[in-house]
């Protein structure tokens, strides 16, 4: 017993490092030669992650195009701008499929029971960790690979981000295959292919999420300077 443990542990200690060598060979592939790798490698195991921002939607349809079956999710907080939404609608309709909808265990009027109205003002941390955090410990249970539509060109906490690493909270491969693709690139792709898109980024928003959190972005900002505005939060915690 003690030498299956032992080996265990081994084979353990090396995927890390395995999945470097990996990321670094697909420095310079494809986002769909990436996808095809992981559908390949992980089949129903592999699950897509997102919030419908434009890299989610180019994410969706490339890797609908490699396999019909891929299994979508996304964390519905029960804060989406309208928009997002009708977005959603339309997203399924035009590929056919329903996306796997996770969400959290209270509802807003529930938390605002729970914990005060508007907790996002006061502690956003909190918000984020019971509407966003959690839920996506149950959206990844049971799959071994979580793809999802971070780029480095988003903010400086996402400027390292590996094409493929090992997650180990979530004890799985997490794959970026838009990791090293630009605002322009991911917009290229939308355009040519009639990618459907929210109607909000066409208003300032590159980067949308729950409506009480996000503004417009002014010239100059970075494209997630519209998240948790006026505040040093740069991210809820889903990538940490």
């Amino acid at each position: 017993m003690d030498g299956v443990e032992h080996a265990s542990t081994e084979v353990v200690s090396w995927v890390p490092t395995l999945l470097e060598q990996i990321s670094q060979s697909f420095e310079v592939a494809e986002p769909q030669d990436i996808l095809s790798w992981a559908s390949t490698t992980f089949g129903d195991k592999m699950t897509l992650g997102t919030a419908f921002g434009v890299s989610g939607m180019v994410l969706i349809d490339m890797a609908m195009k490699v396999c019909k079956e891929v299994d979508v999710f996304y964390i519905d907080t029960g804060l989406f701008f309208p928009e997002t939404y009708e977005l959603i609608e339309r997203a399924e309709k035009r590929y056919g499929v329903r996306f796997r909808r996770l969400t959290p265990e209270l509802s807003v009027e529930g938390q605002a029971q729970a914990h005060g109205a508007r907790l996002w003002e006061k502690d956003s941390n909190k918000c984020c960790s019971m509407r966003k955090v959690v839920p996506l410990s149950q959206a990844v249970r049971g799959h071994t690979a979580w793809v999802t539509g971070l780029r480095r060109d988003q903010s400086p906490t996402r400027r390292h981000t590996p094409v493929v690493q090992w997650n180990k909270k979530h004890q799985l491969v997490k794959i970026a295959p838009l990791a090293n693709w630009t605002e322009k690139d991911v917009w290229t792709y939308a355009l040519k292919h009639d990618v459907p898109y929210n109607p909000l980024h066409n208003q300032g928003f590159p980067s949308i999420g729950c409506k009480p959190c996000t503004r417009a972005v002014r010239p100059g900002e970075d494209l997630r300077a519209g998240r948790w505005s006026g505040s040093d939060k740069t991210e809820c915690g889903l990538h940490l």
